[in-house]
């Protein structure tokens, strides 16, 4: 396994996590969900992702029990939460320190900063303050956020933070071969990060299976190319055991990539990924799980509300 730091936290973290949404998938039971969990840090993987809503809180449930008999110990746990108001979120993350039978998770992101208004609810109704109470309470121990639909989102939630005097610890972001030429967070999120010091967790290196569709990279070719990039950490879902041992694989035969290797792949996938046909979760709304379950966003605040009406 190869070990990179988390931005400048200090902690070690393995280049390749394992996706928790994969692991409720129906055709996966309880057994191998754990087998693979159990298996992956027994190979090295030690950043294990998840989050509150993942499959209405199984896989966290499913992560809480493969963690027990000394597991936790190895394991660097990160979970996510939707709400955008105080209470959600410190409803949502007492409720992913239940299930994962924790006293304390590693990392917690706010989970799908995909709209403009993101950014301001988390930090102007209280999500990001609800964090930092649990952080000084001994809950949580880092700080970060996620999205997949638009560099730019990403851009105003830094700002955001900035302005507020505070700084994440992580970005989670789609960094994929079809990413390099659509929409790209690899060229305009990526280099702020890099110089901001923030760890850069990348997922969706496949899109859930969908860019191999397009019959131009294999698995493996996915996943140099993301390990390429200066990742802390890859994300990718495994729901079985032989893509458990793909990853592995990847990091195996991995090498930094010479600029003819590099360009050899975007070259296969360039025309493919002009308009975002293989990164529907940029370009539909099929993705965005809090669009379709808006209540976990938390009541809007009420001082707003009665300005609307007036």
């Amino acid at each position: 396994m190869i070990y990179r730091k988390l931005g400048t936290t200090g902690e070690d973290v393995s280049a390749i996590g394992l996706g928790g949404w994969h692991l409720g998938d129906k055709d996966v039971d309880e057994q191998t969900a754990i087998r693979i969990i159990r298996t992956a840090i027994d190979g090295g993987i030690n950043f294990l992702d998840n989050s509150w809503d993942y499959y209405d809180g199984l896989c966290e449930i499913l992560m809480g029990k493969a963690l027990r008999d000394g597991y936790r110990q190895k394991a660097f746990v990160m979970t996510k939460i939707d709400g955008r108001t105080k209470k959600e979120a410190a409803r949502q993350l007492d409720d992913s320190l239940r299930r994962l039978h924790v006293d304390c998770i590693d990392l917690v992101q706010h989970h799908e900063i995909i709209r403009f208004e993101d950014p301001d609810r988390v930090f102007n109704e209280g999500a990001n303050e609800a964090l930092i109470d649990a952080r000084y309470a001994g809950k949580i121990r880092y700080i970060g956020f996620t999205g997949h639909k638009d560099p730019h989102i990403h851009l105003y939630m830094l700002e955001m933070a900035k302005n507020h005097g505070f700084k994440f610890d992580t970005a989670q972001m789609p960094l994929n071969l079809m990413d390099a030429h659509f929409r790209s967070f690899s060229k305009i999120v990526v280099p702020v990060l890099v110089n901001e010091g923030i760890a850069i967790l990348g997922m969706k290196p496949m899109a859930n299976g969908i860019i191999l569709k397009s019959n131009t990279v294999t698995p493996v070719e996915c996943l140099h190319y993301a390990l390429n990039l200066p990742t802390s950490v890859v994300i990718t879902g495994i729901d079985r055991m032989e893509f458990l041992e793909q990853a592995f694989e990847a990091v195996r035969s991995f090498h930094p990539l010479s600029s003819d290797e590099l360009n050899r792949l975007l070259s296969k996938t360039a025309s493919a990924a002009a308009y975002g046909e293989y990164e529907p979760f940029k370009t539909t709304t099929i993705f965005d799980s809090t669009a379709q379950n808006i209540k976990w966003l938390g009541e809007e605040p009420q001082e707003i509300q009665e300005l609307v009406q007036k």
